[in-house]
């Protein structure tokens, strides 16, 4: 087992990567709680594999536990699913020393710890991610949030997990378009500040994505320490450290958003087209060369991954595609912080390019 962990102060918490912690769990879950009791909020999916092992576990430790067992997607994070969720979380007599289990991707991650930000004025929660994407990402950061139909994690709060266990054997049994579109959000560390891991990418990802558990696992603990090493210098964003970690993703929601946040286009599968459209950008506006941006793009190609509007489905113009990014809640007196590039491994953060200009190139990425 490996442990890591996220610097916070008094908040900080560890984060596990091992092969089968699921069904060990239950030993780190127990010094936590202050009852022996706790609640597992997981999907259908989910359940059908985990739910049962982690549970076992807890009786184990004699902890005992109740389950709610959600329908797997993006629908899920919405108003209803966290109305759902925080009255059963209520009706189970969740109290503030109570460590609710998020057992599942990035939706339950993200959904749970919202619902635990605000129940009771808070409460405490545990990630247990079961895909990459949740394990090299969402999980850890304390970002939580549902989404509505003006844009995506726009209602939300900061509210950090207070342990992280992640189990790659649970991506044995993620179906592989899930676990490309989990691959997409290793690939952006590298593109972040990281040119030696971007190769390692083009050079291991693909047997990643076959199986290698020894590049999963490289994978994995590399982007969690990137992961945890941003949200320790910049918790909350305020100082543009941590919204590096967005690259890929204001371009990226907004074609989630044209596509409904639907099966259409997953979130990691926007997030690598919005990447390859980043670095296009970029290019367009003189600040990267045409090299690095082909090499970006014929990566995310070779994977199977979305690298371009068509490859994503997506056909809809400028102006709308702008219109979506409008609402992204990086937003600032009117302008949209934008992610870009000077290289592979040489994102900036700028608010210098408007949406006018933004709209004019994915036109021209709509034609080509």
């Amino acid at each position: 087992m490996e442990s890591l962990t996220v610097e916070l102060g008094s908040r900080s918490y560890p984060i596990l990567i091992g092969d089968g912690l699921i069904r060990g769990i239950g030993e780190h879950v127990a010094p936590l709680l202050k009852r022996p009791r706790t609640m597992i909020v997981t999907d259908r999916h989910v359940a059908e594999h985990y739910l049962i092992p982690l549970g076992t576990s807890l009786a184990m430790e004699s902890i005992s536990f109740s389950s709610f067992v959600l329908e797997p997607g993006e629908s899920t994070k919405s108003w209803t699913g966290l109305a759902r969720l925080t009255e059963w979380l209520i009706g189970e007599g969740v109290e503030r020393g109570d460590h609710v289990i998020a057992l599942g991707g990035g939706v339950i991650g993200d959904l749970v710890g919202f619902a635990c930000s605000i129940v009771k004025r808070g409460c405490n929660f545990i990630q247990v991610p079961t895909t990459l994407l949740a394990q090299v990402d969402s999980s850890v950061g304390g970002k939580t949030a549902i989404n509505v139909p003006a844009g995506k994690n726009l209602i939300g709060a900061f509210h950090q997990p207070a342990l992280v266990v992640i189990d790659p054997t649970t991506l044995e049994t993620l179906p592989r378009r899930e676990l490309g579109a989990g691959y997409a959000e290793v690939v952006k560390y590298g593109l972040i500040d990281d040119a030696d891991f971007f190769a390692w990418c083009e050079e291991h990802g693909a047997a990643l994505l076959a199986g290698d558990s020894e590049a999963r696992h490289k994978a994995i603990a590399h982007s969690v320490a990137a992961k945890a090493r941003i949200v320790a210098a910049d918790e909350r964003e305020t100082r543009d450290v941590r919204a590096l970690l967005n690259l890929g993703h204001s371009f990226g929601h907004a074609l989630e958003a044209e596509t409904g946040y639907s099966d259409k286009l997953l979130h990691g599968e926007a997030v690598a087209a919005g990447m390859a459209l980043a670095h296009r950008f970029s290019v367009a506006q003189g600040l990267c060369s045409a090299a690095d941006a082909d090499r970006v793009r014929a990566h995310l190609a070779s994977v199977g991954l979305p690298h371009d509007l068509a490859s994503a489905g997506v056909d809809a113009d400028g102006t709308t595609l702008a219109g979506h990014m409008a609402h992204d809640k990086k937003v600032r007196g009117g302008k949209l912080p934008l992610i870009l590039t000077r290289g592979i491994g040489q994102s900036f953060v700028t608010d210098e390019f408007g949406l006018d200009r933004v709209s004019t190139f994915l036109d021209g990425e709509r034609k080509a």
